[in-house]
């Protein structure tokens, strides 16, 4: 897919889970295990997608999905699977190594969002992308110093704290065009300073969605998830950023959706639902 003066590719990074009730939130069981049927566990499978943004003389990774450091207790407990993919061969594909990536956009720290920034190379953990920038959002960094206990879990230092040390992140203070035609959108409910870059020329226009709609069945106005720090500021967005996406028929990129990578939307008894599957290939 191209918009405006770039190329934009989906990248897939590997599989994992998490609860099913967590993930949805009020949302009764009953309905959602009809769309994404849990495990024995109660867990679902989850993709961790990224989006891969070449032009003007930049390789621009937005997230880099949960990395490949996990230890045998943690694999366990979210089934990480790279069977059939991890993020480095699938940038591999595109002839990429991971020194070509010039910029990275980290929507906010949560594992499964930014695993992927640090790696272990002979035992030693190293970054990931070692000529990138690295942008976050300066409310979410101040956060993730002094999570909640509630949020607390997200976070593993290891996948970030090497990017300050090494001074590779600018920290953005609000919405502002951070390329051209690349456009910062903050949200608060999932968590504080959740940034989603939305991409656009004027007639195409696509938002990268991250956890404020993690899952195709998300768009109704009642889902939302039960990780979020605070769901009606998660409500609030979702009618903020929606109706807008209707109206000028927004392609949404959905980060975590295990079959469907980016849709539009269409009105609904529940405010708006999926409509047209898209494959950004």
């Amino acid at each position: 897919m191209n918009i405006g003066p770039y190329e934009l590719h989906a990248i897939e990074t590997g599989m994992f889970r998490l609860d099913g009730g967590s993930m949805f939130g009020v949302v009764p069981w009953a309905f959602w295990s009809k769309t994404n049927p849990p495990d024995e566990m109660q867990r679902i499978q989850l993709a961790a997608r990224c989006l891969l943004i070449q032009g003007n003389g930049k390789n621009i990774l937005i997230d880099d999905g949960n990395g490949t450091k996990w230890n045998e207790k943690l694999t366990n407990i979210y089934k990480f699977d790279n069977s059939q993919y991890d993020l480095l061969s699938s940038l591999k594909k595109l002839n990429l190594k991971r020194e070509d990536i010039t910029d990275v956009i980290l929507t906010h720290l949560h594992f499964d969002h930014a695993g992927g920034s640090t790696m272990m190379i002979d035992g030693k953990l190293e970054v990931t992308f070692p000529n990138a920038r690295f942008y976050l959002q300066k409310k979410h960094w101040e956060q993730s110093q002094h999570p909640t206990e509630k949020d607390r879990a997200s976070f593993f230092y290891d996948d970030f704290e090497l990017l300050f040390e090494r001074k590779l992140v600018d920290l953005v203070d609000g919405e502002e065009e951070l390329f051209p035609g690349i456009q910062l959108r903050v949200m608060n409910g999932h968590t504080e300073g959740l940034q989603l870059p939305k991409i656009s020329d004027g007639k195409t226009t696509l938002l990268f969605c991250s956890d404020l709609i993690p899952l195709a069945v998300h768009v109704p106005y009642p889902y939302i998830m039960g990780y979020d720090i605070r769901p009606l500021e998660t409500l609030a967005d979702k009618k903020r950023i929606l109706p807008q996406a209707f109206e000028e028929q927004w392609i949404l990129f959905l980060e975590h959706d295990p079959h469907i990578q980016a849709m539009t939307i269409k009105k609904a008894a529940r405010g708006f639902e999926s409509d047209k599957i898209l494959r950004i290939d």
